[in-house]
């Protein structure tokens, strides 16, 4: 009750200085207003103007009299006092042109008051909701300061959400870690006879499209009970003191309606770490220390639990991430090949599919890909299969999905010299020699020279055969000379280097760099860490922990990695160099070819010459 009186209080004055106002507006101001348009005169001056004849309207009243003047085509008005003068209302008669009417009607009491006072409120009333409502909404919170700290969460059951756990693939453990919570939900007793307490909270962590907001929706379309959504941002308030007040109000609806599901997107926007720091954000901080009183002060017996999503766990406080808050740490990352096959086959569902769809080869050619982009995959499948005219999705249509969310549309209108065409056709059968030539690397799965809207002029496709989950320092090797056969071709073939190479540069440096660093592959610095990841679910950005000195020296061995791959790769290519030549003219011509094509070229005999 006590968040409720100084709100009240404050709606009250701002009442009572909106009614002060009104009535110096209807005293003051609206008199002067309407006199400000009739200006005083004597009532010679009235006489004078009737004889003229530029007298066009008269009204007479009791005590004075209001006429209208033709002043330079304009009708000016004026008032002067009424004279006892009998031959008045002749003179006015005989002029003709004059219009004159007696005294005037009395004013109606009930129209002066809609006018003067119930139609002014409703236009301030009218204002009032456009200045803080309209406005406040595009200042950062000042149109939400009337909700009196009062949450935002959305309350849904399992109807509304309509997602169930069979909605969701790939993330088979943290279901399970769900489908606990849910089972205690429903069933209480059973947990109670051992003596089992329901977890508090459960912290969903994993990077960004994996699935943490649909398994929350998923957990609320299976418990059948109230389910409270709301984004961590809500809470943030420009006023101090609302984004706690939301966080009390929040729980004590949960409290109520117990048991049921509490869910907090984003949570990191109010619980990053506490830093003590002069200057901070006191409101934030506020607002996590009131959610961690909130969850110590309920019973987990009840039945509220608290889901909530993050993918920078890193910048959590620790007071929130300790046990009896957040009980339970379920991970939610990148499906395997089996997660993705299956991924795909629950949003293929949606779709209409041609006959003998493999599923598995797009599985094996998204390695990496979320659970997002593969829904996105399915899509832009099926768009293309609108495109084409066909009323179902086949093999080529997921295929080709598969490089326009991986390189972009292929950009058919693009105008490139035929030596262009032959320096790219080079790179590409540079970088897809070198791998085949190589045991230790992935097989080729396609090459192609068409133009993307990545801003890729080509691209060589590798698909592993089956998933891999580490990288052997032999595997990490033949990438980086797999990166450098691009260039390496072309310094063969044409004496020369080209931009093309950039993107090839930066991912041999980035790896070499890697297994200096963090992966313990040089011999210069054996098993030593010397670079920490940072926000490893957002990019994985690093950051070296070592001397400048250090630093320099990891430069010269990051050098000497990508320099021995570069050689290596320009020896594939010269003892391969008829391979090459070959390759790369069949590629011209067909501008696309499939890894079976280019093994079948790779295997064939040279033809003898006479």
């Amino acid at each position: 009750m006590n968040e409720e009186k100084n709100p009240r209080k404050q709606y009250a004055v701002y009442i009572v200085i909106c009614l002060v106002l009104l009535m110096v507006f209807n005293a003051i101001v609206m008199p002067k207003l309407t006199q400000a348009a009739i200006r005083d005169a004597d009532y010679s001056f009235f006489l004078d103007s009737l004889d003229e004849g530029n007298v066009k309207k008269v009204q007479i009243e009791d005590s004075e009299i209001t006429f209208t003047v033709e002043e330079e085509g304009k009708e000016q008005a004026y008032s002067t006092v009424r004279i006892d003068d009998p031959d008045l209302v002749t003179r006015l008669h005989e002029s003709g042109d004059v219009e004159f009417t007696g005294k005037l009607r009395e004013r109606s009491p009930l129209r002066d008051f809609l006018l003067g006072w119930i139609i002014p409120i409703v236009c301030m009333f009218m204002l009032w909701n456009l200045l803080f409502k309209g406005l406040g909404k595009r200042m950062g919170g000042l149109g939400n300061a009337m909700s009196f700290g009062k949450s935002n969460a959305k309350i849904y059951v399992k109807a509304q959400t309509g997602k169930t756990f069979a909605d969701v693939a790939g993330q088979d453990e943290a279901k399970e870690a769900l489908a606990e919570i849910v089972d205690f939900l429903h069933n209480p007793d059973k947990y109670a006879e051992i003596g089992a307490d329901l977890p508090k909270g459960a912290l969903l962590v994993g990077p960004p499209g994996t699935g943490k907001t649909l398994l929350a929706q998923a957990v609320a379309g299976e418990a059948e009970v109230p389910f409270f959504s709301i984004s961590g941002s809500e809470f943030v308030e420009m006023f101090v003191g609302m984004g706690a007040a939301k966080v009390r109000d929040l729980f004590s609806q949960a409290t109520q309606k117990a048991p049921c599901i509490v869910f907090i997107d984003e949570i990191d926007t109010i619980g990053k770490k506490r830093d003590g720091q002069v200057g901070g954000n006191d409101e934030r901080e506020q607002t996590l220390n009131q959610l961690l009183t909130e969850m110590d002060g309920f019973d987990g017996k009840k039945g509220v639990v608290i889901l909530a999503a993050t993918n920078r766990p890193e910048s959590l406080d620790p007071a929130l991430l300790r046990p009896g808050r957040f009980d339970r740490r379920i991970p939610v990352e990148l499906p395997d090949l089996a997660g993705r096959e299956a991924v795909l086959k629950v949003h293929a569902k949606k779709v209409k599919l041609a006959e003998k769809i493999d599923f598995n080869a797009i599985a094996r050619a998204t390695a990496g890909a979320s659970g997002a982009e593969l829904a996105n995959i399915v899509n832009e499948a099926a768009l293309r299969a609108v495109r084409s005219g066909r009323s179902a999705v086949n093999q080529s249509d997921l295929e080709e999905s598969v490089e326009v969310v991986i390189a972009g549309y292929q950009r058919k209108n693009a105008v490139i010299s035929q030596k262009e065409k032959e320096m790219i056709a080079y790179h590409e059968v540079g970088h897809a020699l070198v791998a085949a030539m190589q045991k230790d690397s992935a097989p080729v799965h396609k090459i192609t020279i068409i133009p993307r809207t990545s801003g890729a002029l080509g691209y060589t496709m590798q698909v592993d055969e089956d998933e891999k989950f580490l990288m052997s320092k032999e595997e990490a090797l033949c990438k980086i000379a797999t990166l450098t056969g691009g260039r390496s071709a072309e310094e063969l073939i044409f004496n020369t280097c080209t931009t093309g190479a950039s993107n090839d540069i930066e991912k041999a440096t980035k790896l070499a760099r890697a297994m200096v660093t963090r992966y313990g592959m040089s011999s210069k610095f054996d098993m030593m860490a010397l670079e920490t990841v940072n926000n490893q679910y957002l990019g994985g950005d690093s950051s070296l922990i070592c001397s400048p000195e250090t630093a320099a020296k990891i430069d010269e061995e990051v050098g000497s990695i990508v320099r021995n791959a570069h050689t290596k790769a320009v020896q594939i290519l010269t003892e391969n160099i008829g391979k090459l030549h070959e390759i790369a003219r069949f590629l011209l011509e067909k501008e696309t070819i499939t890894g079976e094509e280019f093994m079948a070229i790779l295997r064939r005999e040279p033809q003898l010459t006479a």
